[in-house]
């Protein structure tokens, strides 16, 4: 007989939602031609001047996905890489007119997933949900620990 479940199974409830959520995402980025990605880097490229290295940290991307997504923006005439202009060694990810108002774009559409994912709750429900949510991202769920062996992070799209 497999033990009793003594707590709620955090675990899944958070792979579970996060999955489904990324999905939605995915799928309500595809119809302008985005992947979450690809999102990401715009805009965060746009907020400051940044390198493909600090991109790459911001997004969680492993340097073969960061090159693979700047190559695709690059092709769709959203971004470039440039020089920098405060370190002539360093190379920056440069938003494009076109891509400036695809970021515009995406960036209405991932609210709107976020806005029916919290929607689908009474409005007292999501605010709880939310500061809980931020209460364990700042407090116990804030740093991974570390792990014998590396730890495969859930699926992202």
């Amino acid at each position: 007989m497999a033990p009793a479940r003594t707590e709620p199974d955090l675990s899944f409830l958070l792979d579970h939602t996060s999955h489904v959520l990324r999905t939605q995402m995915a799928a309500a980025l595809a119809e302008i031609g985005l992947t979450a990605r690809m999102h990401c880097v715009l805009v965060h490229a746009l907020e400051e001047e940044r390198t493909q290295i600090q991109l790459a940290e911001i997004g969680d991307m492993d340097k073969t996905t960061m090159v693979v997504t700047v190559d695709a923006l690059e092709k769709a005439g959203l971004a470039e890489r440039r020089p920098s202009t405060t370190d002539r060694r360093a190379r920056i990810i440069a938003v494009t007119e076109k891509g400036a108002e695809i970021a515009r774009q995406s960036q209405e559409i991932v609210d709107g997933v976020h806005k029916a994912a919290l929607g689908s709750l009474p409005a007292a429900e999501a605010e709880v949900l939310l500061r809980a949510m931020n209460r364990l991202v700042k407090g116990h769920l804030a740093t991974p620990a570390e792990a014998p062996q590396a730890v495969r992070r859930a699926r992202q799209h």
